[in-house]
């Protein structure tokens, strides 16, 4: 620091009160500059040959690369003589290249450490089994991805301050790292989730745990080229974190609605709206715990409720234990599964599920059951087989079971042009194959 303010304020002094008393031809200029130069860069060479700390290191580039070229030699009162002198850097190129390397090991080994040490505390606080806190109403534990985000994004602006083939450098390096990082964050939280189910804020923990997923999310989808191949690995890990604690979360609901499912067809449908109020019931009661999860989840973890709530309802046609031979009975049925559907998705839709493509299932299932004109039929499971391209000719044959007044070269008819309409490619979303006919 003392040799280059000496150095710049001793040049603005040759610029503005000596160069004008030697002749043009004497360059006196340039003679200042290169004896300073020489001194200067004499130094930084003889300290980069000597034992530095990794403080130092960074602050001996930070001149090489960042303060002597753009600070001093950019600095208005000297940049246009400065032009005429070619001075070089501060170190030869090869002391600068190790010392750069010096530099970047130290940095992602000390990032590295940071992570390390910082999943460490995560771990703790789950084991203290505390409530998390909340942040506009979400259970959160931010300090983690905001801690883990900001390490690396602080090295690599140090880097980058040095020059741009470090910044670059170590931003490669350290995109390696925060996959590594989230894989022994997913091992983590799994060993929790299986251990420590009898915690009392168990399930709060995992909300917070799942919370602090879109905090790594929001920055790599700014931060990562869609190229760049760590990036899918990042957003696959969070996924399966996600999805794995939604599937926790989910549980003990889907076991406690089995039951009023399993009524349906004990009932013979004659009860459904009240069942249908029962599921809707229960149901409603788990959702309250999971507006503590961040908006996005939220709506995930609704969706996967109401793909849940309409996929059972269609196991239960698919079950063969109602057939029903006349027309009467089957408008009758037509009517209950109509009805149920409405109020099905009436109540998820007020509770914020966006997967509208759920909504058209079960009443064109009704449909199916109402008409009795084959033609008409025909073209209900074409459109079915279109809005759900995943149903096959095995739903469809338990499913119109039911329908006992069919003839079997009518049955026959039908499902060979389910079979005709049938999509190739699988749906993004699917619903019918994951439905198992026993």
């Amino acid at each position: 620091l003392h040799m280059g303010k000496t150095m710049k304020e001793d040049l603005t002094v040759v610029v503005k009160y000596i160069k004008q008393l030697y002749p043009p031809e004497f360059d006196v200029f340039s003679t200042y500059a290169e004896l300073y130069h020489n001194y200067f860069a004499s130094q930084a060479k003889e300290n980069a040959e000597s034992h530095l700390e990794d403080k130092d290191v960074y602050l001996l580039l930070s001149w090489v690369h960042n303060f002597y070229p753009k600070d001093m030699r950019k600095d208005h009162a000297l940049a246009e003589e400065l032009e005429k002198v070619k001075l070089g850097s501060l170190l030869p190129t090869n002391l600068s290249k190790e010392l750069e390397t010096k530099y970047l090991d130290s940095e992602e080994a000390t990032i590295k450490n940071s992570l390390s040490k910082c999943l460490d505390k995560e771990i703790q606080r789950w084991k203290e089994d505390k409530e998390p806190d909340k942040l506009n109403g979400h259970f959160q534990s931010e300090l983690l991805a905001i801690f883990v985000i900001q390490s690396i994004y602080s090295g690599q602006k140090r880097a980058k301050d040095i020059s741009a083939a470090a910044g670059e450098e170590l931003s490669r390096r350290m995109s390696k790292e925060l996959p590594a990082f989230l894989k022994s964050y997913k091992d983590a939280f799994e060993d929790f989730k299986e251990k420590s189910k009898k915690h009392r804020y168990y399930k709060p923990i995992l909300i917070a745990s799942i919370n602090n997923c879109w905090n790594f999310r929001d920055y790599v989808e700014k931060n990562m080229a869609e190229k760049d191949d760590n990036k899918a690995s990042i957003l696959s890990t969070l996924s399966d974190i996600e999805n794995s604690g939604f599937d926790v979360l989910l549980q003990q609901l889907f076991a406690q609605l089995k039951p009023s499912y399993k009524k349906f067809t004990e009932n013979k449908w004659d009860s459904s709206n009240e069942i249908m109020n029962e599921i809707i019931k229960n149901t409603s009661k788990h959702i309250s715990d999971f507006r503590t999860l961040k908006d996005p989840f939220y709506h995930a973890i609704i969706e996967k409720i109401h793909a849940r709530l309409v996929k059972e309802y269609i196991v239960r046609l698919l079950k063969r234990k109602v057939s029903l031979k006349t027309p009467a009975q089957q408008q009758n049925l037509a009517q209950n599964i109509s009805k149920n559907a409405a109020d099905l998705e009436a109540f998820c839709t007020s509770n914020g599920s966006q997967a509208t493509w759920l909504n058209s299932a079960l009443p064109k299932l009704a449909e199916i059951i109402r008409l009795q004109d084959i033609g008409a039929i025909k073209i209900e499971v074409a459109t079915l087989a279109t809005k759900y391209p995943d149903i096959r000719k095995r739903h469809m044959e338990a499913f119109l079971y039911i329908k006992a007044n069919l003839s079997r070269s009518e049955l026959k008819s039908i499902l060979g042009y389910l079979s005709d309409s049938r999509a190739s490619t699988p749906p993004a979303a699917p619903l019918f194959s994951n439905i198992n006919i026993s």
